[in-house]
């Protein structure tokens, strides 16, 4: 056991007035035993690096070049001296003082070596966003214990099924240090969380979801960066599980439809938004959003089966939609 048992580690860039709110509920955090915040800031330029300079952390500067969602972590990791890391981001605000405490609890458990917890809209979130964020599995209000003790059974498990299984979120986490010498991250643009609870979990070992411990996450993104980041987000578990959604233009246009009525009747029941004038740009952009998400399904899905078979068009096609993402 170390001297400082827990580390929280954050990955930071031009993290503003919100990321100063945020690290002040991390240093709020009550815990059983003393922790330490570790962060590595990619090239702020909007005075982030200054301020963490004053504030009691450890901090450490990259290039933004130098950022990588797989590699940066395994360096913040590698700097931590707890045993185990919590790990979050810059605009994650943690939802009341035991938000740490109840990711450590987790580990009295010497087969755990990962937990994650739960992820709620903040106030004022996109209605889609919001519908979306609920079904995600990082909301549920029930813990559990994921495990495999059968690989060859599990790569039998339907696609969305196995994602059940081996789901973790980097957004609320939190990982066993000596684990991360044995299974770490691995250089990834995307989706590095899932492709590590992935080989852990074949590996022998547990990862628990602890919804009580909470933070407050969630993005007001455009239809267009909804389409690139659900592009990303299902071309990478096309890649690692095999889920493909949305396997031909007719079912594509089918879930459009579908998905454009359900989040109309979602504006329909959200009394954030008042009065049909409100309400009246809200389902038109339900078509647009309905459209950017399950056109991001399936093309992201087809994408990775085409960069296998060496397409030179998609290659062009997943550069240009992974930038910004």
């Amino acid at each position: 056991m170390s001297d400082l048992p827990v580390s929280i580690f954050v990955p930071t860039w031009n993290g503003g007035e919100e990321f100063r709110t945020n690290l002040g509920l991390l240093l709020a955090q009550q815990l059983d035993r003393p922790f330490e915040i570790v962060v590595i800031d990619s090239g702020s330029t909007d005075g982030t690096r200054e301020f963490l300079e004053t504030q009691p952390v450890r901090l450490v500067t990259i290039a933004n070049r130098e950022f990588n969602h797989g590699l940066t972590r395994n360096r913040g990791i590698e700097l931590c001296k707890g045993d185990i890391v919590a790990l979050t981001v810059q605009d994650a605000r943690p939802e009341n003082t035991d938000w740490l405490q109840r990711l450590v609890d987790c580990f009295d458990d010497p087969r755990v070596v990962g937990a994650f917890g739960r992820q709620v809209a903040r106030e004022d979130a996109n209605p889609f966003i919001r519908h979306r964020l609920s079904g995600w599995v990082a909301a549920g209000s029930e813990p559990r214990i994921q495990e495999i003790t059968n690989p060859e059974e599990f790569w039998k498990l339907p696609p969305l099924e196995r994602l059940q299984r081996i789901a973790f979120d980097n957004v609320n986490s939190a990982v066993r240090r000596s684990a991360m010498k044995e299974i770490p991250f691995r250089e990834r643009k995307f989706g590095e969380d899932i492709d590590w609870s992935m080989r852990a979990i074949l590996a022998g070992h547990r990862i628990v979801f602890e919804p009580r411990s909470a933070v407050v996450h969630s993005h007001d993104n455009s239809a267009w960066y909804e389409f690139k980041r659900t592009y990303a987000d299902h071309s990478n578990l096309h890649e690692t599980l095999g889920v493909h959604t949305i396997q031909s233009k007719k079912a594509l246009l089918r879930c459009i439809r579908y998905q454009a009525r359900v989040y109309r009747e979602v504006i329909e029941n959200d009394a954030r938004i008042p009065g049909f004038w409100k309400k009246l740009p809200w389902r038109f952009r339900s078509w647009t959003f309905s459209i950017a998400e399950n056109s991001g399904q399936y093309f992201g899905a087809k994408s990775a089966r085409k960069l296998r078979e060496g397409s030179r068009f998609y290659r062009r096609l997943d550069r240009l939609l992974r930038r910004g993402v």
